[in-house]
């Protein structure tokens, strides 16, 4: 299943491979962008706006396709085509984070595969970036107290044990923990730890 709110950018300085690949991707349903360059590439390439992949060629007139992977560094899911391909050259492709590794001529069956595959690690690595994003918005609502609260409560302390290790009383502590709570946006105290987890929240802040 394609969607058309995806883009499959084509890196490959061969004109008439770049054309070929864009047919075929375009008649898969999605949208495509082609550039003959790395350094063309990277000048263009835009915000995080949509799910998308890349399409590479390895060997490039500029920087390589594994320079600019690691230039990249796993911004985007990578597919690698090359026509002088081998075993350390695959092995290369991988260590720099391709999710496919493509011998020329390129079987149409195989890369749409490939595309499908990269857009779908795409769409996943964004649902975790945002997912994080929102967490890290909500531990910027706590105060420093709450902080060390959560810090500690997360822990598995009791209310009282918290208290001690702050110097205050349990009261207090039950109210920043309230607070935490409802800042948090957590509805139990595993909730809690699982987005502590998430955020590096671990012993006292």
């Amino acid at each position: 299943m394609t969607d058309s709110a995806s883009i499959v950018f084509v890196v490959d300085d061969d004109d008439s491979v770049c054309r070929a690949l864009a047919r075929l991707i375009r008649s898969a349903g999605y949208r495509v962008e082609t550039f003959g360059t790395a350094r063309a590439f990277l000048d263009r390439m835009p915000a995080d706006a949509c799910p998308a992949c890349v399409v590479l060629d390895i060997q490039l007139p500029d920087l390589s396709g594994l320079e600019l992977a690691r230039e990249l560094d796993a911004a985007l899911p990578i597919i690698f085509i090359t026509g002088h391909g081998d075993i350390a050259m695959g092995v290369g492709a991988m260590k720099a984070g391709a999710t496919d590794f493509l011998p020329k001529p390129v079987s149409d069956t195989d890369l749409l595969r490939a595309i499908e595959q990269a857009l779908a690690r795409a769409v996943q690595t964004r649902a975790i970036r945002h997912e994080l994003d929102s967490l890290r918005g909500r531990v910027e609502r706590l105060t420093p107290r709450e902080r060390e609260v959560m810090a500690l409560v997360v822990t598995g302390l009791l209310n009282k044990q918290v208290a001690s290790e702050l110097g205050t009383v349990e009261q207090t502590i039950k109210a920043h923990r309230r607070r935490v709570m409802a800042k948090m946006e957590a509805t139990s105290l595993a909730q809690l730890i699982r987005i502590a987890d998430k955020v590096g929240i671990s012993g006292v802040a």
